[in-house]
């Protein structure tokens, strides 16, 4: 039985942005339209918008390096069939040749959107640290189409569906041993704010419109490169900043370490208590939010119907937009946690990547 979607949306400088406060996403065990998840979680589950009418196009004949990386080449050469750009080759172990270049055929270099140290971006999962089992996991459901997308039209989502389809298990395995090896270093900075500056979508991800101005925030995250250049060069080095609403932070901790009153499930129960994962449960501290609400949603939808995933039906089933918008806030700003507690009090250990404007 399909269940209809209960939702508001309001038009904040040219944006859809969700507003569906207290309204929760109902469940359904079918496959969504490929136009609900985008028109619900529009700056989680990106479209890009049309190049402005005077883009230019970059020079492929641009010699480009980054900060700290020996390494010069021409912006050509960066392409998803040379395999990732090594920038920091010290900064991760020496990448296998799946990773580094591919595998068989429709199988392509893992290290290419993953990158080489494993830490992703908005549009796909940062894999460095995750557990081996449940790496190899999400590629068997990938396998037995068992881990979907509720929004087709997003080019990461979709195409990883099709790479995980045709994926060997020699291949997956050989992946998940690499990245799981690798530690994770959070590098999203988390700012709490009511106005953010205006944005367009391209390359699935937050791009500033240049004179663009600001513009109210709503009930979203904004996650952005904090040097555009150098995330789309491939920069493993130069992280992400997320502008999430006033208030996220302490509504996100209060659903995440007390489950809020029944609405949800307290995370660190699987996850363990600073959130980085308990033998194949996943890690959630300082990931990325826009990545985290995709599978938030994907969870609630019944689009991720893998081993283990019945296990989150209790945590996923009544929480709405803005709960979720505040777990992601929460989750992306932790950076290494000794002792969790909703109380809020100094005894509290936690150390957060956060700022308030």
């Amino acid at each position: 039985m399909k269940i209809r979607i209960l939702i508001g949306a309001a038009v904040l400088g040219g944006l859809i942005t969700a507003c569906a406060s207290g309204v929760p996403i109902e469940s359904t065990g079918s496959l969504p339209d490929t136009e609900s998840a985008n028109s619900i979680l529009p700056w989680a589950f990106v479209l890009n918008d049309p190049p402005p009418d005077d883009a230019e196009a970059p020079d492929p004949d641009e010699i480009v390096s980054v900060p700290g990386s020996a390494l010069s080449m021409l912006r050509s050469d960066i392409n998803i069939n040379n395999g990732p750009p090594d920038w920091h080759p010290d900064g991760h172990p020496t990448m296998p040749e799946l990773v580094a270049r591919g595998g068989g055929e429709g199988v392509v270099a893992c290290g290419y959107c993953h990158l080489p140290n494993g830490q992703g971006k908005p549009e796909n999962a940062g894999l460095a640290g995750q557990p081996l089992e449940y790496i190899i996991q999400q590629m068997k459901d990938y396998q037995n189409g068992l881990r979907r997308t509720g929004e087709l039209r997003m080019g990461p989502p979709a195409f990883m569906m099709r790479i995980g389809a045709v994926t060997s298990d020699e291949e997956a395995r050989a992946a998940a041993e690499y990245f799981a090896a690798i530690e994770f270093k959070p590098w999203i900075r988390v700012v709490e704010t009511s106005m953010v500056p205006v944005t367009r979508f391209a390359g699935s991800i937050h791009q500033v419109v240049e004179g663009g101005g600001m513009e109210p925030i709503g009930i979203r995250v904004v996650e952005m490169p904090e040097d555009l250049r150098r995330t789309q060069l491939r920069d493993d080095a130069s992280g992400f900043i997320a502008y999430v609403p006033e208030g996220a932070l302490e509504r996100g901790a209060h659903l995440v370490n007390t489950g809020g009153d029944g609405r949800t499930v307290s995370c660190t129960i699987c996850h363990g208590a600073d959130l980085r994962g308990i033998g194949p449960v996943p890690a959630l501290a300082g990931r990325s939010p826009s990545y985290m609400a995709r599978q938030l949603y994907d969870l609630k939808r019944g689009n991720r119907n893998g081993s283990w995933s019945d296990l989150m039906d209790r945590a996923v089933m009544n929480l709405t937009v803005e709960d979720i918008v505040n777990i992601v806030a929460y989750t992306a700003s932790l950076k290494r946690m000794h002792h969790l507690c909703p109380c809020n009090t100094n005894s509290c250990k936690i150390n957060l990547l956060v700022v308030t404007t």
